[in-house]
């Protein structure tokens, strides 16, 4: 059994990314700040150790971590 390496927030965050939603429509839907979603996707990106969103979308599909 893997433990996830995101957090459920996180993961949120990266499944409505996937979906092509923008900052502020995650930052809606989920209620959250901009600022606060931005902080979400940047500490995956420190997690992964990549810089961009797409890479990141691409390290956590490899890793089983979210889907398309």
């Amino acid at each position: 059994m893997n433990k996830s390496i995101l957090t459920k927030r996180e993961k949120e965050v990266f499944d409505l990314l996937i979906l092509n939603k923008s900052t502020s429509e995650i930052a809606e839907i989920l209620n959250i700040s901009e600022k606060t979603v931005r902080n979400h996707i940047s500490n995956v990106m420190q997690k992964l150790g990549v810089k961009g969103r797409a890479s990141a979308v691409v390290e956590l599909l490899k890793l089983g971590e979210v889907s398309l």
